[in-house]
């Protein structure tokens, strides 16, 4: 796999670290909100101890510990820091400085951005009703006491609804403010994480593919790699055999077919150097030197070769052949792989028959031999298999077995597109 690539291994080692930056991030902002809410705080805690805005201390420090405590808590525990925080918020109001309504805001932005838009206008709601209690502790205290931050006892009577009113109002547009921002920010995280989600997963998903697509690669290599080397093997073997035998008594013929087994080794190592082109480009082949694939027009010199190995095979093709050289080679191997197992399983062969029909929509192949009764054998699976594997890809059948007059015949029918 090519530098750069997001594989199974190299996906989870960004992954790791966005999720250490985020972590990272989160504590320096949870850092940054305590050591903004115990500021303000303890500031208006020295504030509201001076006169004329004397606040019970006890009271002050108690809202502190709590307002820290919902603080820290409010990832971990998020409903119980937002009810500390809506209800500390009232107390402080009511009994403190007035520091601890920061925590209302807070828990409204936090809920904005972690949770859906129902459910933070949801908390909404509860915050206002909250701010209600809320407003009505700083009129009363403007009125009666005891004092708060910026806020005296009138002289005379003041209408305690309207202050109520004027408080309230402010309290709700800085909640529907900080909810309205806290949802646009959850909203914007949640899409951009999403993207990444879905981009991490697509890179998985091509990388999947793609060694699917070498695998799939992968077998149909050695799927030709059996074809070509088990056939030319078999007919080198075959001719040499026989080379061997008539060496003495005809010489002239030992000389012809020690001849054809050059000139199939040698064809055979061009076809394997043209698939090993395929799997490893390294740049020092040229393009002479990958042949075509071998195709339906080729089914002559097919068995011309095997006629040459000793092999009594008569060919018979009606109809045109298609002009999909996919089907084309497919038929050529399917044959190829028949006659190579007749060349090396058979025995006392008398007469080998190839039988090619091709029709508008489809191609029949019949492959049978006369011969004695064939030996099973451990390695012709393979083969077999592989002829299988080739019929499925065009939604055909085969048969293959012995017949009950002796030999082996294999029967196969490809459909192709319509002509």
């Amino acid at each position: 796999m090519r530098p750069g690539t997001v594989s199974g291994t190299s996906v989870r080692v960004p992954l790791r670290g966005r999720l250490h930056r985020r972590m990272s991030r989160t504590r320096v902002l949870d850092l940054v909100t305590l050591g903004t809410y115990g500021a303000l705080a303890v500031g208006l805690m020295v504030l509201s101890s001076e006169p004329p805005y004397v606040t019970p201390l006890w009271a002050m420090i108690l809202l502190l510990a709590g307002g820290i405590a919902a603080v820290s808590i409010r990832r971990r525990f998020p409903r119980a820091a937002f009810a500390a925080a809506m209800a500390l918020s009232v107390l402080s109001l009511a009994v403190g400085s007035g520091a601890e309504s920061l925590l209302a805001v807070i828990a409204m932005y936090t809920v904005g951005v972690r949770q859906r838009a129902a459910t933070a206008w949801l908390c909404f709601g509860i915050a206002m009703a909250c701010g209600a209690f809320g407003a009505l502790a700083i009129s009363v205290r403007g009125s009666v006491g005891p004092p708060i931050l910026g806020l005296e006892p009138p002289m005379v009577a003041r209408d305690s609804v309207q202050d109520w009113a004027n408080v309230y109002v402010v309290i709700g547009v800085i909640l529907l403010i900080t909810t309205l921002i806290g949802t646009n920010v959850g909203h914007r995280r949640r899409y951009i994480n999403e993207l990444v989600h879905r981009a991490d997963q697509l890179a998985r998903e091509r990388d999947q593919q793609a060694e699917t697509a070498r695998a799939l690669e992968r077998e149909r290599i050695a799927r030709e790699m059996h074809d070509v080397i088990a056939h030319s093997l078999t007919v080198m073997i075959t001719i040499s055999d026989g080379a061997y035998a008539s060496l003495d008594e005809r010489p002239q013929e030992a000389k012809e077919a020690i001849a054809r087994v050059a000139e199939t080794g040698r064809r055979t190592l061009g076809e394997v150097r043209r698939l090993l082109g395929s799997v490893r480009n390294d740049g020092g082949a040229t393009i002479a030197e990958h042949a075509p694939q071998p195709d339906a027009s080729q089914l002559a010199s097919l068995v011309r070769q095997f006629v040459d190995a000793g092999l009594p095979v008569r060919l018979t093709v009606t109809g045109s052949p298609s002009s999909d050289a996919a089907l084309g080679l497919t038929v050529y191997r399917i044959i190829q792989e028949s006659l190579t197992n007749v060349l090396r399983h058979a025995t006392d062969v008398s007469s080998v028959s190839v039988t090619v029909s091709w029709t508008q929509t489809d191609v029949t192949i019949d492959v049978r031999d006369v011969s004695s009764p064939v030996v099973a054998s451990s390695d012709s699976g393979r083969g077999l298999l592989g002829m299988q594997e080739r019929v499925a890809l065009y939604d055909g059948e085969i048969e293959a077995g012995p017949q009950e007059s002796g030999g082996w015949r294999v029967v196969a029918r490809l459909r192709g597109e319509e002509k």
